[in-house]
């Protein structure tokens, strides 16, 4: 089998970027992936998508491996252009693990996807989307509120400012989003409880891997209890320290069975494919709030979702294997290899196959003068 790691290298090219820390993690993920996928004749070819002259979709179009790991969460550090990855997958007619276009956006687009849980019935916090400061005297939310960018992930913007409590702190915050992102601020109504996240593996059917639990420590004690930038890739800081993960421990089956399904419902709204995890936070009460949906969240060996799959008694190596067994299923109907050349049979579409309609009338760019694909 020959697959292709897709992932970006783009961390070192702002003089200033905010997410430099989460882009830089991408590039440890394709190489602990390649690792634990080369092995049994598998061949794996790493490519780097570095800026925004996509030169990686020549080199995929002339590879023509058997299945495509999209790890690429931005192009030219721009997060919000990651979304353009599987569309042009898609174009090549290559199969590719995880979320499609449509997911991709929904969960980039914070509101967009907010408004889609609401009209499903699934709860989420109240919000309010901000474009401007002049906006902020139509926001009727009770506070506390907390303010995010709302076209980024990976706690991106993310700081203990961020949770506010009356209008001088909201616009402040709101101020601080539209200048740095240069992207609209999401105010959501901030939940306090417990922060749970749920990691979803397969598509029919989809399981839940056991869920963790983020432990706020000492550092927090006169602190919003929420998961920072700092605190999420910031090694050593107070944020880093005083958060870590650990197994859920829930005496109550039936709040465990509620909370397993009001993930599985905002996944499903969103059609997230193949993997990914929803965080929620829960209140005393036991009320779950989904705060975010990861369609293709962090897939490094000692992140969450990879520790979750070792409680369930899967080894890096096996999940990594199972990943690329899902997508292929999902893609051709069934986990084998598809068999390329003349004279080869077609598949049998399947009811959730993401294709174009083959690759004939698909006319590749011009080769460039060097492919970017060590």
């Amino acid at each position: 089998m020959h697959i292709a790691i897709l992932y970006n290298r783009d961390h070192e090219q702002l003089e200033d970027d905010p997410g430099r820390e989460a882009r830089a993690d991408v590039m440890r993920v394709a190489s602990a992936l390649s690792e634990a996928l080369t092995q049994d004749g598998t061949q794996v070819d790493l490519i780097p998508v570095t800026d925004s002259r996509l030169e990686f979709v020549d080199v995929l179009a002339r590879m023509q491996p058997d299945l495509v790991i999209n790890l690429c969460e931005s192009v030219a550090a721009d997060s919000r252009a990651e979304t353009i990855i599987p569309c042009l997958l898609d174009m090549l007619g290559l199969p590719y693990t995880g979320a499609s276009a449509l997911s991709l956006t929904l969960a980039l687009h914070k509101d967009k996807a907010k408004e889609l849980l609401k009209a499903r019935g699934v709860s989420t916090p109240g919000f309010a989307r901000v474009d401007r400061l002049e906006d902020l005297d139509a926001v009727d939310l009770p506070f506390p509120l907390i303010v995010k960018p709302a076209r980024e992930d990976a706690s991106v913007g993310i700081t203990s400012d961020s949770v506010v409590h009356d209008r001088e702190g909201l616009r402040r915050a709101v101020d601080t989003v539209l200048r740095t992102f240069h992207q609209p601020a999401l105010v959501e109504q901030f939940i306090a409880g417990r922060e749970i996240y749920v990691p979803l593996l397969g598509n029919s059917p989809r399981r839940a891997l056991p869920l963790s639990e983020i432990r706020f420590g000492q550092f927090f004690a006169d602190r919003p209890n929420i998961v920072t930038y700092a605190g999420k890739w910031e090694a050593g800081s107070p944020e880093y320290v005083n958060t870590p993960s650990g197994p859920c421990l829930l005496t109550d089956s039936a709040l465990e069975a509620r909370l397993v399904q009001t993930a599985m419902d905002a996944f499903a709204a969103l059609e997230g494919r193949d993997y990914g995890r929803v965080d929620l936070r829960v209140t005393p009460e036991g009320v779950p709030y989904v705060i975010d949906i990861n369609p293709n969240c962090d897939l490094h060996p000692e992140a969450g979702f990879a520790k979750a799959a070792r409680s369930a008694g899967i080894d890096y190596r096996t999940l990594a294997r199972q990943l690329v067994a899902i997508a292929l299923e999902r893609h051709h109907g069934h986990p084998t290899a598809r068999r390329k050349g003349p004279g080869a049979p077609r598949l049998p579409d399947s009811s959730n196959r993401n294709l174009l309609p083959g690759r004939a009338g698909v006319r590749h760019r011009a080769r460039r003068s060097r492919a970017s694909a060590e």
